[in-house]
């Protein structure tokens, strides 16, 4: 075992919200380390939509909306409704107070929104979305890192603690060379490490055999900085809590899109052209990010479609959760197919393929066109289940008698994990308590990691709590925030 030179704060994570404690610290005055697991920077924020909702932005002024953080506060009470009382009201409060800010702080550091869209139940538009891409994140907080000094390790997985009569001194850490290096903190540490999406462990102690086996977006959320922190005392909120399987299709190849650069200039020309060209110019690179990024609506079950696995064997759907089944064939794979009538109802509204609400739809000649890897048509059944490398009897008997070709497919597809709401208990410094409900001096947590209990549904509310947490942790650790 190797010990490294001190630090004030080390940050466990390097996605939004532990690049965004870094930064804060550091502008506190504090010498930083952030950690992270991965071989680069990009965290749970970096496979994400990129929405933030938020009441109150200059964005929404631009647009004549007249909006406050009170009328965001009911409305995210109606988000949650029915999901019993475990929300913190008092993290709730701090997320819509301080979310505009936060928008406007990434502004500053040159990251790019367009909007605000509508999203109900808020009673006025607020979600806005980053253009070009959720990588402007990281890569405007890396920037703004190596400006401060940051330092910022990638290939270090945290292992264990340095502790001290009680208090949270520093971390264990496995580097890129295999060994454990002790890494010692002043002030503390901060965990900033995301969800458990990707924990058997955990999973399994929360959820059904649906969600077990269900893929994590993002393989990286293993939870390791959750079961460490219970080690020492720290306890999981709302662990039950957290989206269902949901269906996506498997990763399009790369594009020109997801080339283009990430400096400000950039978003801010996209922003530009959103605001002021015509949709018939911007609807092409709205619709390639949903057939990249987006899964499919219960709109095509609803117009006949069947989910069969690579066999052709019928997938029961549910229509409450439509993804609540493939994850537990044996392959954990699967096509959606359809015959003709389907498809031409799948061609324009109401019926979409794909969405993001209240920016735009995808339809399934936009899937030709836009995934041609995943999209598959055929004159016969026999054709058809070729093409997937299917049995034709099994996906004939699935289709069913009464139909006619041509016949489509879609896929594959799996069903995924997108995100788990239970985080450690925090209390409004962004402390991480104990079973007592005593802070564990030295450890804090943000984003999913400190989630607090605070119930986040509804688009944009979990990326504005990995900033705004992640912005209040880092001044918190270094005895700069003001409550």
């Amino acid at each position: 075992m190797s010990s490294d030179g001190l630090v004030d704060v080390i940050v466990v994570g390097a996605g939004g919200a532990g690049l965004s404690a870094a930064i804060e610290a550091a502008r506190a005055g504090g010498r930083v380390l952030v950690l992270e697991k991965g071989d680069q920077v990009r965290g749970s924020t970096g496979w994400s939509v990129g929405s933030l909702s938020a009441a109150g932005t200059a964005l929404q002024r631009k647009a004549g909306i007249s909006d406050h953080p009170d009328h965001h506060f009911e409305d995210l009470g109606r988000f949650n409704a029915g999901k019993g009382d475990g929300d913190n009201l008092a993290l709730r409060r701090i997320l819509v107070d301080e979310v505009p800010d936060a928008v406007a702080w990434l502004e500053r550091l040159g990251v790019s929104f367009v909007g605000p869209s509508p999203e109900p139940p808020h009673r006025v538009p607020r979600m806005h979305n980053v253009v070009p891409s959720s990588a402007a994140f990281g890569a405007c907080l890396v920037r703004e890192c190596e400006r401060l000094g940051v330092e910022i390790r990638c290939g270090w997985r945290m292992s264990g603690w340095l502790a001290e009569a009680g208090r949270i001194g520093g971390v264990q850490a496995v580097g890129p060379d295999g060994r454990t290096h002790s890494l010692a903190a002043q002030r503390g540490v901060v965990l900033a490490a995301g969800d458990f999406s990707a924990s058997r462990e955990l999973k399994a102690r929360f959820f059904g055999p649906e969600v077990v086996e269900a893929d994590p977006v993002n393989p990286l959320s293993t939870g390791d900085a959750l079961l460490l922190a219970e080690s020492i005392g720290a306890r999981v909120l709302n662990g039950r809590m957290g989206n269902p399987p949901k269906l996506r299709f498997v990763p399009a190849p790369p594009s020109w899109l997801q080339r283009l650069p990430t400096q400000p200039w950039v978003g801010r020309a996209l922003a530009f052209a959103w605001r002021t060209a015509p949709q018939w110019l911007i609807r092409p690179f709205v619709v390639r990010f949903l057939t990249t990024a987006m899964g499919p609506e219960p709109t095509l079950f609803r117009c006949g479609a069947v989910l069969v696995d690579p066999d052709g064997r019928t997938v029961p759907i549910d229509f409450k959760n439509t993804a609540r089944n493939l994850p537990l064939t044996p392959a954990r794979l699967g096509y959606i197919v359809f015959d003709s009538h389907c498809a031409e109802q799948l061609r324009s509204w109401p019926n979409f393929v794909s969405t993001a609400p209240g920016v735009a739809y995808a339809y399934l000649d936009d899937y030709r066109r836009g995934r041609p890897d995943i999209y598959r048509s055929a004159d016969s059944v026999e054709a058809l289940a070729a093409m997937i490398g299917a049995r034709a009897e099994l996906l004939s008997e699935s289709l069913g008698e009464h139909r006619r070709g041509p016949w489509f497919a879609l896929g594959p597809l799996r069903g995924v994990v997108t995100l788990t709401d239970g985080g450690l208990a925090v209390d409004t410094r962004h402390r991480v308590l104990g079973q007592d409900d005593q802070p564990i001096p030295g450890l804090y947590a943000a984003g999913s990691t400190g989630q607090g209990g605070v119930l986040l549904e509804g688009h944009g509310h979990h990326l504005g709590w990995a900033f705004v947490s992640g912005r209040r942790a880092g001044r918190s650790v270094m005895g700069d925030l003001e409550t």
